[in-house]
């Protein structure tokens, strides 16, 4: 067992670990941060991505003890401060990019750290990017609609699929 330390949406938060104990699993499990879906268990889905040290990482595939240490951002933590949607949550809602719900948390990670690499990228940018999630429900069009909307681009260009 190892004790670790990170620091979650801005909070320090302890634990104690088996060495094989993944990051999604601690998140989940052990700090109640259950917005961070696990999918696949395979890192097929990208339904478990959260931010470690500011980069995008499948939670699935990262031992908690790896991320001993960094600063982990989760889906729970991309509210404004006041509790209300960030504007990339808020693009998903006004432009459909949501069904059942289960890959947003990942999709809305993966555009943050999308949008934060490029601020306004294209269509086929979002699209490749996006490469590495699955949406069962959508066909992707109001999502990556969603992700151009909060990177404040004209959604009327999208063609449709």
């Amino acid at each position: 067992m190892t004790e670790i330390t990170m620091t979650v949406n801005g909070q320090t938060r302890s634990g104690t670990v088996e060495g094989r104990t993944l990051l999604s699993s601690f998140l989940r499990d052990e700090l109640g941060l259950t917005g961070t879906h696990v999918g696949c268990d395979t890192s097929q889905c990208g339904a478990c991505v959260v931010h470690v040290d500011g980069q995008a990482v499948k939670a699935c595939t990262m031992l908690a003890a790896e991320a001993d240490g960094a600063e982990v951002g989760t889906i729970e933590g991309q509210a404004n401060a006041d509790g209300s949607l960030n504007v990339i949550q808020q693009a998903f809602q006004d432009h459909h990019g949501l069904q059942c719900g289960f890959c947003t948390p990942g999709m809305v990670m993966s555009a943050a750290a999308l949008l934060k690499e490029n601020p306004t990228p294209s269509e086929q940018e979002i699209r490749d990017y996006l490469e590495g999630n699955i949406c069962r429900c959508t066909g992707y069009h109001n999502i990556v609609k969603a992700i151009m909307a909060a990177s404040g681009q004209d959604v009327a260009a999208i063609a449709a699929e």
